[in-house]
């Protein structure tokens, strides 16, 4: 097959893809008060925006939910079936990340999309908007400048990717070219504007745990991890101990306090008994970030092992 019809062809899919996505989650998506768009089983769609929360936005009909996410797929180079019946990739219309749910995981085709920050917001920012305190900001600048491990952790939809970019802002302004950056990631959510910086995306043939493997060979500096959340914390705790400090990562947990926690019990699903001695080495800070109900975050206070 020629290029010219791969490019035609595709051209033809992303058309098809606009059209079952709808108007309506179009308009949410260039909403950049809108951080996620979901669609449940019962048909309904739902939005979270920054200072209202939850609202209902619309429907969807199961038919075009089902050619929708299979749509999704073809793009992607992937398979969604009975067997296979769960995507996780990025939206091919501009990058979000969309993940999708298929019978008999589900009682019919749902989705949920998160967006990617359209600004980066700095420190700086989170200041003036009230959701840190000048000497919690000046808490993450001493991290970063002495090398410290910072996991980023909070609930589903907290604002830990955001938050996770104003930090690297802060550092890619402190190195400049000086170090050298790896950010591995499932789906590209981190931004960093440092002039030495590989991005590394993980796929079906290679994960996240492999990843973490390759870039040990590719002269890292600092690691970065877009989301810890199996085994590869294992891997990362180990890259963190043996010579690359600094690094960033998020993770889901209920509390600050949990945090390592949460850490250790990923860690102990690469079959190893408990790692908290290594966790209390490597991790030099744990930000907290929360939102309450009607979508506004918080960043508490910095936990320090």
């Amino acid at each position: 097959m020629t290029e010219s019809v791969i490019s035609e062809s595709r051209r033809r899919l992303i058309a098809k893809l606009q059209r079952e996505i709808g108007p309506t989650v179009l308009a949410a998506l260039d909403d950049p008060a809108v951080v996620e768009v979901m669609l449940n089983a019962d048909g309904r769609l739902w939005q979270d925006k920054i200072g209202e929360g939850m609202t209902e936005i619309g429907s969807m009909d199961a038919l075009t939910a089902d050619s929708l996410l299979a749509t999704i797929a073809t793009l992607a180079g992937k398979e969604i079936r009975e067997d296979n019946p769960a995507i996780h990739t990025a939206l091919p219309l501009n990058g979000e990340r969309f993940a999708g749910v298929i019978p008999p995981a589900a009682d019919r085709a749902v989705f949920a999309i998160r967006k990617r920050p359209k600004k980066i917001f700095t420190l700086d920012d989170y200041i003036q908007r009230g959701i840190m305190t000048a000497d919690i900001a000046e808490s993450i600048k001493l991290a970063v400048r002495t090398h410290k491990n910072i996991l980023v952790a909070g609930g589903t939809g907290s604002g830990k990717s955001t938050l996770t970019n104003a930090v690297l802002y802060y550092l890619g302004e402190f190195i400049g070219g000086k170090e050298r950056l790896i950010i591995i990631e499932d789906v590209p959510e981190l931004q960093c504007a440092a002039p030495n910086v590989l991005f590394l995306t993980a796929s079906p043939s290679r994960n996240q745990n492999q990843l973490l493997f390759d870039c040990m060979r590719l002269r890292p500096d600092r690691i970065m991890l877009g989301e810890v959340r199996d085994s590869s914390a294992h891997t990362l705790l180990k890259a963190w101990n043996t010579g690359h400090p600094g690094g960033i990562s998020t993770i889901h947990a209920d509390t600050a306090e949990t945090t390592l926690e949460r850490l250790d019990d990923l860690c102990q699903e690469a079959g190893v008994p408990s790692q908290m001695k290594a966790i209390d080495r490597a991790i030099g800070m744990v930000l907290y970030i929360e939102k309450d109900d009607l979508g506004n975050r918080k960043v508490l206070p910095p936990f320090y092992p």
